[in-house]
């Protein structure tokens, strides 16, 4: 059966003959744009003559009326290819969704010209907001042309300071993962972290300061042999767990920077005779979903909180009062597995051989 209308599709005067009411009203009702002053029944009738003729809303004609479209811009550099990231796409759409509008998301890859071709476009098509979205916590130059809109910095922090920020607590973060280990007795606690701190990444300082910061508030003296720098790579953390392990005095305790590098970790304790939590007791960071859990036994960790983070941040866009400049940190909940032990409990430590 043909639809009534164009090789178009259905039109507003269809579903009108459909209902059996005006054109205008089938404007007002499905643009919600009528208040009370029509029955629910009338209502019914319109919104069903619209199903079943298939008929569409015109986005342009809304652009003209509202001035904005019924989307949400995202873009993001590697987050919807990221192993965990992609958790943030999930929370913006789901919070755009419930106010009635779509997530336009692109992810770019890191090609400066394709973000920049997707801002404009984005753009021409008058979002009400951008959020522009990292896959790692770092300081990042935010396109000038989203002064035009209201935008949301996600996953980072805005150098220029001009536009809000969202992003994970990382010192808060660091001092809960080596809190676990101090309530669980133990005192000395290595940390493998996932880069340098003289490349200021803030996930890097934020998670030492954190742990130090549990160090001192414990009366526990900071031992730099203790800490190594790290890759965030399973190889970093088998390699640096090697070397802290087969030290003069190793740790007890090890609080790893990433979940990846506790795998690297767990590998390397294996390597050396020594197991997860009855000699060293491992706490991670990140909650990768795809391998947390799958470790033997499960990894001990701290969460990002990507789905909140997405919400909150289409959240900052529709209610248009965002501070500039401000930076909301979102804490990481500690996600308990059975990679820690309390120390009495453990066994006299073996120590490893390279």
């Amino acid at each position: 059966m043909t639809r009534p209308g164009t090789r178009h599709g259905p039109t507003m005067h269809d579903v009108a003959a459909a209902a059996g009411v005006s054109q205008a009203t089938v404007s007002l009702v499905l643009n919600d744009a009528g208040g009370g002053r029509f029955s629910e029944d009338t209502r019914q009738r319109v919104h069903e003559a619209a199903r079943h003729l298939g008929y569409r809303t015109n986005a342009h004609a809304k652009v003209l009326r509202d001035g904005v479209a019924g989307m949400i811009g995202f873009v993001g550099d590697h987050v919807a290819t990221a192993p965990f990231a992609g958790k943030i796409i999930e929370g913006a759409q789901a919070r755009a969704w419930e106010a009635g509008m779509l997530l336009l998301t692109v992810n770019t890859g890191g090609d400066q010209r394709l973000e920049e071709a997707s801002l404009e476009a984005m753009l021409s098509h008058k979002v009400a907001g951008v959020v522009y979205a990292s896959m790692y916590h770092q300081v990042v130059d935010v396109p000038d042309v989203l002064g035009e809109v209201p935008a949301v910095v996600l996953n980072a922090r805005d150098r220029s300071g001009t536009f809000p920020s969202i992003a994970p607590s990382e010192e808060l973060g660091g001092y809960t993962a080596t809190r676990r280990l101090i309530d669980a007795g133990h005192r000395r606690i290595g940390f493998i972290n996932i880069g340098d701190v003289e490349e200021g990444l803030p996930a890097v300082v934020g998670r030492l300061e954190g742990y130090r910061r549990a160090l001192a508030e414990a009366g526990v003296d900071y031992d730099d042999d203790l800490h190594r720098p790290g890759d965030g790579h399973e190889d970093g953390g088998y390699r640096n767990t090697l070397a802290l392990m087969t030290g003069p005095k190793p740790p007890t305790a090890l609080f790893c920077g990433n979940d990846r590098t506790a795998w690297g970790a767990y590998q390397a304790l294996a390597s050396l005779g020594l197991s997860v939590p009855d000699d060293v007791s491992v706490v991670g960071f990140d909650n990768q979903e795809s391998l947390a859990p799958y470790l033997r036994p499960g990894l001990t960790t701290l969460k990002l909180p990507f789905v909140d983070m997405g919400r909150r941040a289409v959240e900052l866009i529709l209610a248009g009062n965002a501070t500039p400049g401000h930076t909301e940190l979102f804490e990481c909940p500690l996600i308990e597995r059975h990679s820690v032990a309390h120390l009495q409990h453990l066994p006299t430590q073996r120590t490893g051989t390279a």
